[in-house]
């Protein structure tokens, strides 16, 4: 090869590696300092949710925490760490009155405690009502029913009939799953230690619908109520009842999040459908199955007339006494007995 290609080709290469060279240092000494987060001034700790939080949650230690706020953003009517009404022990077992959303900052408006004005109406859903039975150590579950656990109502009663022999003994569940508003006029299961305390108690106030409402007075005239205790997981399998029956029916089209909104809200209602029940005669050998019935004296008459009737015919079939006046005589062969009333005739088979 020419030496002076050469040179040339290593001239021009040396010319590139200078201009490169130079021309990052250029940009580089040109470039904008980057841009430094300025930092936000963070308040004390304010109470915020941990989880949604609709309009009659009776607020738990799991419903909200403490979480560093902006100092900027403070407003007074928000629970600060450290204040005397921010402790917790003291907010569990109040209501929510307005929705909270996650994360948001619990203020002081949007929660009722026991103590204050409408506190029982913030804690009820939206359409239901409250009532309140009377219980015992016996028929209330020893006191083991806490404000928010689902109970079923039952009712014990003695029905008497018409009859002789003893009265029919049954009891029936007529509601199931019942929300448990308060017992007494407590409304959380903790003490000020925050563990759970047995107490017994003679009321026990129950969020129901206005129409369960009507059956829950009735059913105090009519015997004795009592509670039983349901498990967490029964609201599921009633659930999947209902869907399986076809009574609760997805619309098309749901996205999941509304879907279980949904269901949720079909599971938390109570049930007083397709009651069950149990009479003595299911519990002791010794006792009824059935209400005592009693026949009326006319269907007591007319069975006696028809014996009568009847002995009189056989004795003049078999040619002894003569029948009585005004009875006909007792035709041969197959015969078929009709009665109207207090009438009774005798008809031969085969005749018109």
């Amino acid at each position: 090869m020419d030496v002076k290609k050469i040179a040339l080709l290593v001239g021009a290469l040396l010319v590139a590696a200078v201009t490169a060279v130079m021309a990052k240092n250029m940009f580089t000494g040109a470039s904008a300092p980057e841009a430094q987060a300025a930092a936000v001034p963070m308040g004390p700790k304010i109470l915020v949710a941990k989880k949604p939080l609709p309009v009659g949650t009776i607020v738990d230690a799991e419903s909200f925490t403490f979480q560093p706020w902006p100092a900027e953003l403070m407003q007074q009517a928000y629970y600060s760490e450290g204040a005397p009404d921010a402790d917790a022990g003291k907010l569990i077992g109040m209501v929510v009155r307005n929705a909270i959303t996650a994360g948001q900052p619990l203020t002081r408006g949007s929660l009722v405690g026991p103590q204050d004005r409408g506190f029982l109406a913030a804690a009820l859903s939206p359409g239901m009502r409250a009532v309140t039975v009377p219980v015992n150590d016996n028929s209330g579950v020893a006191g083991f029913v806490f404000p928010g656990d689902r109970v079923d109502m039952v009712l014990t009663q003695t029905v008497t009939g018409g009859g002789d022999g003893p009265a029919l003994k049954v009891s029936e569940t007529i509601i199931r799953n019942l929300r448990v508003l308060a017992t007494e006029q407590r409304t959380d299961s903790k003490g000020e230690d925050g563990k759970p305390v047995v107490k017994t108690y003679s009321n026990v106030t129950l969020e129901v619908t206005p129409k369960i409402a009507e059956k829950v007075a009735v059913a105090q005239s009519l015997g004795q109520l009592s509670l039983a205790l349901r498990s967490l997981a029964d609201n599921g399998a009633d659930l999947e009842r209902l869907v399986a029956s076809g009574q609760v029916k997805v619309p098309a089209g749901t996205n999941p999040a509304d879907e279980r909104k949904m269901l949720l809200a079909v599971a938390n209602q109570p049930i007083d459908t397709a009651p069950t029940f149990a009479t003595g005669g299911d519990v002791s050998r010794f006792q009824r199955r059935t209400v005592p019935a009693k026949q009326s004296d006319r269907a007591a008459e007319a069975l006696g007339a028809i014996g009568k009737m009847t002995g009189e015919m056989i004795r003049a079939a078999q040619g002894g006494a003569p029948a009585a006046q005004g009875a006909a005589a007792a035709p041969s062969g197959p015969v078929v007995r009709v009665a109207r009333g207090n009438n009774v005739s005798f008809v031969p088979v085969g005749a018109r």
